[in-house]
């Protein structure tokens, strides 16, 4: 393929993967409205949150066989035609039970994103550019998650709550016709290598350190959902932020995670290529990172919206910094074929505690505030981290080898 058509395609992951985090940032900033007219409780939006983590983490399991099955081309089509269709499903919603309808299909759309966008840009890429590529490629989420607070209120400044889920919609339609048209004229992309026979659940299930990994991803991205959810809700109820304060506002943590997600793994190459050990770089700076979580905590005791804002985005830079080299970790311990389903398997753990969190977060605020909520958060990132240094290095795979 054309290094210059490879790299279109690649803008084009990037702005399916920005689509994606867009998609399901306009529910957490219309939170405070919709929860007002539907009559919703905490803990009636805690279970609409659900219904979209519920599908949304099956789907991350499964999309990644589904590419390969259907290829990223068409794959990655229907993933965000069915998304966006169940975007413009929430400007029809008239209460908790339909909004919920609709964000389980959002999340049954969205789940195959990331898997096709890793895969698209591996396939296309020549290998000494697929790095840089699948960071570009997935580090299009954070910079969906930037725009969608103004973004979200502008439209519903102009068009009405409802209007705003359209927008989100015809958004993907626009994507969906730009995906097809840039393959025009192109053969079929050389497809990558097949996977082992044995690069399958079980033979990485039975393995002490994937356990590891899927364990500390159990601890640690219960936060990031909470960050994703419930910090419009936050600001609206404990700081008493409008909806156009909000917007203003919750775009600057998600920043803070764009930047580091791509530099952080820059960091920790240049760590390797200084003679750090691959697993001693990738966890020294998830330690600093880890150390720099209890931010979160002191979020909930600043005296100002603007400094608790300035603490979360602390966290969410700690988060860049750790999830790129966690990712990183995960492909240094495992052979190159398994990467994909040892990172899927980790990604649904994480799913399958943000679940069981949601679930608790909104009885807990409901009862008692959000103190607590924030309070724990501080402490799930150091407990991942000791999970993960607890066990000896495992034998490094032959493309790891090369690293060292």
């Amino acid at each position: 393929m054309p290094p210059h058509r490879a790299w279109i395609l690649c803008t084009l992951l990037f702005c399916a993967t920005a689509l994606s985090f867009l998609d399901r940032q306009v529910l957490s900033v219309l939170a405070p409205e919709l929860t007002r007219e539907f009559g919703m409780s905490n803990t009636a939006y805690s279970r609409v949150v659900f219904a979209f983590v519920l599908s949304y983490t099956a789907m991350f399991a499964l999309g990644g066989r589904l590419m390969d099955a259907l290829g990223t081309r068409l794959g990655l089509a229907l993933s965000v035609g069915l998304w966006s269709l169940a975007s413009a499903a929430h400007a029809l919603a008239r209460g908790p039970w339909s909004l919920g309808l609709a964000r389980f299909f959002l999340g049954v759309g969205e789940g195959p994103c990331f898997p096709a966008a890793t895969k698209g840009a591996v396939e296309w890429m020549p290998p000494h550019q697929r790095a840089l590529a699948v960071g570009f490629a997935n580090g299009g989420s954070a910079f969906g998650a930037v725009l969608a607070p103004p973004l979200t209120v502008w439209w519903t400044g102009m068009i009405g709550w409802r209007g705003a889920f359209l927008a989100t919609a015809l958004l993907g339609a626009i994507w969906v016709i730009a995906w097809q048209l840039s393959f025009r004229g192109l053969q079929r992309a050389t497809p990558a290598p097949p996977a082992k026979r044995d690069a399958g659940f079980r033979s990485l299930l039975v393995r002490a350190e994937v356990r590891r990994f899927m364990a500390a991803r159990f601890f640690f991205d219960p936060v990031f959902y909470f960050y994703m959810f419930w910090i419009p809700q936050y600001l609206s109820r404990e700081r008493g932020l409008s909806l156009a304060e909000i917007g203003n506002l919750t775009w600057i943590p998600f920043l803070a995670l764009g930047v580091t997600n791509i530099a952080a793994g820059r960091v920790s190459d240049l760590l390797v290529k200084r003679g750090y050990a691959p697993r001693r770089a990738r966890l020294s700076l998830m330690l600093a990172a880890a150390l720099l979580t209890p931010a979160s905590w002191l979020a909930s005791t600043a005296g100002t919206a603007g400094a608790a804002i300035a603490l979360m985005s602390v966290l969410m830079f700690a988060h860049g910094i750790w999830i790129a080299n966690y990712i990183t970790l995960i492909g240094d311990t495992v052979d190159p074929a398994e990467v994909g389903t040892a990172v899927g398997l980790t990604g649904t753990c994480g799913g399958i505690a943000g679940m069981l969190s949601n679930l608790v977060v909104g009885p807990v605020v409901d009862q008692a505030g959000f103190a607590p909520v924030f309070l724990v958060s501080a402490l799930l990132y150091p407990s991942a981290w000791l999970i993960l240094a607890a066990g000896r290095r495992a034998a490094a795979p032959a493309a790891a080898k090369g690293t060292t």
